[in-house]
């Protein structure tokens, strides 16, 4: 268990990729780039032991997957998808024109959405950004996810059908996010990359950026979760273990003031441990990346969850809604008992998609904005610009851009 004092000591925040990997990750990319559709075939072989015949999965297959699907299961889907669509419409940018400066919005017209497949399927990812970019108006959505050896994941599939993806690839790694960003015969280039991957992906990501736009660098999922005395234990371990699940990497912080009461969730930790399917990934996460700290109190909760800047902050406090305005570093808060963070992952609304290892000091979770390009509009009367145009021309003499100063003159002098 550590203190804040000894927490702030031992905690830095890691680096969500590891650069060991990049030469590797930049022969993918330049190899992809020369060879196109060859490399990723050779690729899909040699890096996830399928051996395909095609890259597309046909929109046969796609609506097969959806036909069936569980009854249950496709209308949770479904449901989830119109929550989202609804809380993603309450937040997209409006379209306003008026007066002589103002912004015109234009959706992407190509978007590539990777969604994993390696340890776990996550049909939730298709929904959490191709929802997003239905919202928005773009134009086409491609879906890529790793190959496998017997089929691709029916309900990821379904998810497909059900948000209206126009293209399904099967191809993974580093050389899907380079096939996104510099096309091949069979796969278009997009103008941005949106999904998280593991660390080869993230570094793609990182590389390709400048040719293409992304969404972030995800790194391992985590979660801050501050309580107080007044917590379920119960509720509150399995919280935690819904993070550890996913990733031997994932990490976990619980943040609490009362040295009994984090002991007593510890414990029911080890209880729940017990029961869940995953337990070898989540023995991993918790013995290297959980960490229980105690602080002296609400000033101090609130210094370690903006000093974390965690993906997902879930406060279960007595006083949990006095919290939303003193967290400024948290991909999304979670306010409540009742609002766990795995309801977020679902089916609430706003995107599972969301900056990791501290990268909410400057970044938010994915939007429909994040889709949309807005383009600044300059519609300015004679009035105007004579009013601006002095100011423009005193900045232009001091620059020593005597073009620019005059631009500005020539049209001082028009009466026209």
């Amino acid at each position: 268990m550590y203190t804040t004092k000894t927490f702030k000591e031992a905690y830095k925040t890691k680096n969500t990729i590891d650069f060991s990997k990049t030469q590797a990750v930049m022969e993918i990319i330049q190899t992809v780039q020369e060879k196109g559709d060859a490399a990723l075939f050779e690729y899909a072989k040699r890096f996830d032991g399928a051996d395909i015949t095609e890259l597309e999965v046909p929109q046969s297959v796609i609506k097969e997957a959806y036909d069936r699907l569980d009854a249950d299961l496709r209308a949770a889907l479904e449901e989830a998808r119109d929550n989202i669509t609804v809380y993603q419409e309450s937040i997209k940018w409006q379209q306003s024109q008026a007066g002589e400066l103002y912004q015109k919005i234009h959706p992407l017209n190509k978007v590539g959405i990777y969604v994993p497949g390696g340890k776990a399927s996550y049909p939730s990812t298709v929904l959490m950004t191709a929802v997003l970019a239905n919202v928005a108006g773009v134009k086409e959505t491609i879906v890529v996810t790793p190959p496998q050896k017997t089929a691709i994941n029916q309900a990821t599939l379904a998810a497909c059908y059900i948000c209206g993806v126009t293209h399904v690839y099967q191809v993974g790694g580093a050389q899907a996010v380079a096939a996104l960003a510099y096309g091949t015969e069979t796969i278009p280039r997009v103008d941005k990359i949106v999904g998280p991957g593991n660390q080869y992906v993230a570094l793609a990501k990182k590389l390709v950026y400048g040719d293409v736009g992304i969404d972030s660098i995800a790194g391992p999922s985590e979660i801050v979760v501050v309580v107080d005395e007044t917590a379920n234990n119960e509720w509150v371990a399995i919280d935690l273990l819904a993070q550890a699940e996913h990733d031997e990497l994932a990490r976990t912080f619980l943040v609490c003031d009362n040295e009994e009461k984090l002991a007593a969730i510890e414990a029911e930790l080890l209880v729940q441990k017990a029961k869940q399917s995953r337990i070898e990934v989540i023995e991993e996460s918790l013995k290297h990346n959980h960490f229980p700290i105690l602080t002296s109190g609400k000033e101090e909760n609130i210094e370690v969850v903006n000093l974390i800047a965690g993906e997902h902050v879930s406060i279960q406090t007595k006083d949990a809604e006095d919290y939303i305005d003193a967290i400024e570093t948290a991909g999304a808060i979670f306010i409540g008992e009742y609002s766990p963070e795995a309801i977020g992952d679902y089916v609430a609304g706003p995107s599972h998609v969301l900056p990791t290892g501290g990268n909410a000091r400057f970044a938010n979770g994915l939007s429909v904005n994040d889709f949309l390009r807005p383009n600044s509009v300059l519609n300015l009367k004679k009035e105007t610009f004579r009013k601006m145009a002095p100011a423009g021309m005193l900045i232009a003499t001091e620059e020593s851009l005597q073009a620019h100063h005059d631009s500005l003159a020539v049209r001082m002098g028009d009466d026209q």
